[in-house]
């Protein structure tokens, strides 16, 4: 008979897998919305939507308010992960496909990594900066190939979008030491609201019903899951199966890409592609298992030096 320790830790082990399939639509579903919505009121939009579900849903559950000593980290973590990072991919993905964006993003769990060194002030072993920057280096020389020797326009702002987020899901890992991960990703929706509703009143495309289904339906992925009920499966998935183990179910991210833009954007995945997708892979595999943090005895409130979101997480 299956013990219930193994029976919640497979079932944290599947709850992170549907995270990283969620997260895994996120450049596919980006992709198809910028076609015929402009990036910044993508942006908007998508923050408004998810901001308005998180709110109907902590009034519901009468959650309280966050101590007023967070604030300064909720909203450094909003601008990070709700507005600057959706809005850098989205410009980035009206230039590149889904599977570029894929490969790219593929190195976000070491930028947050190296965030999350920055701020504990970490000494991880000299295999994990050896790793972290062969990563780096693979992810600059790929773009380097598919632009004919320079970086596109693209590739810098996913390369900034990187940047961005992993300063934000630092400081989110931080605040998970407070608080449940899903009530960081509402009350940082919530927050940003003052801001997403206006601009999604300045930005709201003239001729709605001149958009394509799909658009529409790119644009209602990235805002209920990719900006907000993903956090659920995976925050919950770590909480039951330890952050170490299901950590690395996002290794499978980059594939899971792959195959939803080769379904829903066309797109032709090249052998080139799968090759340093899975050199990245290996190299954020390296980092993790060389940085030499602690696993808490909670996960469920794990610390800054425990963060290793998925590559695309949003």
């Amino acid at each position: 008979m299956t013990s219930p320790h193994v029976s919640r830790a497979r079932l944290g082990l599947l709850l992170g897998f549907v995270g990283v399939l969620i997260f895994g639509g996120t450049l596919p579903a980006t992709r198809l919305a910028v076609s015929a919505i402009d990036p910044i009121a993508l942006t908007a939009l998508r923050t408004a939507i998810a901001g308005l579900c998180s709110l109907v849903l902590l009034l519901v559950l009468r959650r309280p308010l966050p101590p007023r000593a967070l604030l300064p980290q909720l909203v450094i973590t909003m601008l990070c992960v709700a507005v600057l990072f959706p809005f850098l991919m989205a410009v980035g993905m009206q230039t590149v496909d889904a599977s570029h964006g894929g490969v790219v993003l593929g190195i976000l769990p070491i930028g947050t990594a190296l965030a999350a060194v920055i701020i504990t002030h970490e000494r991880p072993r000299p295999l994990f900066w050896i790793a972290s920057f062969a990563g780096a280096a693979l992810v600059i020389a790929f773009a380097l190939r598919q632009g004919g020797g320079a970086l596109s326009t693209g590739d810098w702002f996913l390369l900034a979008s990187v940047i961005v987020s992993a300063i934000g899901y630092a400081f989110s890992g931080r605040l998970t030491a407070q608080m449940p991960g899903w009530e960081v990703i509402s009350w940082v929706l919530v927050i940003a609201l003052p801001f997403s509703i206006p601009a999604t009143a300045l930005t709201m495309p003239a001729e709605l019903s001149q958009i394509p289904l799909k658009p529409w339906l790119g644009l209602l992925y990235v805002a209920l899951f990719s900006q907000w009920i993903g956090f659920f499966a995976w925050n919950a998935g770590m909480a039951m199966g330890g952050i170490a183990r299901v950590s690395q179910v996002q290794l499978l991210q980059p594939f899971v890409v792959f195959a939803l833009a080769a379904v829903f954007n066309d797109e032709i995945i090249t052998p080139q592609i799968m090759l340093f997708a899975a050199g990245v892979v290996a190299t954020v595999a390296i980092s993790a298992r060389t940085r030499g943090s602690e696993v808490p005895r909670h996960p469920e409130r794990m610390s800054v030096s425990a963060v290793t979101p998925p590559a695309t997480r949003t």
